[in-house]
């Protein structure tokens, strides 16, 4: 069918003319409503973007000399987000002199990953960043079934 046919025949129907395979020989044309193909297009785009579970970055702050209760609390808060399925960041702030001691945020860093050992794996090794240190832990293959498996039971 020619070009001018088939525009003649969209504009009867009230449709449009789109070129869906413009690299065939010959080129591939359909009558079809344009607005509605691009509503339907952003729709499923929409609905794959849901479904997909993003990985955020959480970020805990520690000070070199904190404090036991301090310490305990931000590691519940480390092992909830672990467990959730995101990456979490560890930074431990150095404010005056404490800079002098890196040893001691570098032990606490050490301390925190012994701790959650069986449930992450270090995706970035503790490293300075101008005043402070920090290192990136990510959930450990068994966490991230767990949590598939809790999700399908819940979709479910």
């Amino acid at each position: 069918m020619t070009v001018s046919d088939a525009l003649s025949r969209a504009r009867m129907n009230d449709l449009d003319l789109v070129e869906v395979a413009p690299n065939a020989d010959p080129p591939v044309a359909r009558l079809l409503d344009y607005g509605k193909l691009r509503y339907l297009s952003s729709k499923k785009e929409r609905e794959t973007r849901k479904s997909q579970k993003s990985n955020e970055l959480k970020e805990v702050r520690f000070r070199p000399n904190i404090g036991t209760h301090d310490f305990d609390a931000k590691l519940r808060k480390v092992r909830q987000f672990i467990t959730n399925g995101d990456k979490v960041k560890l930074t431990v702030r150095f404010r005056g002199r404490e800079a002098v001691h890196q040893d001691h945020g570098l032990s606490l860093l050490k301390r925190v990953a012994e701790e959650l050992k069986d449930d992450i794996r270090l995706e970035q090794q503790p490293s300075m960043e101008g005043r402070a240190m920090s290192m990136v832990l990510i959930p450990s293959a068994t966490v991230a079934a767990r949590n598939e498996r809790k999700e399908a039971v819940t979709t479910e």
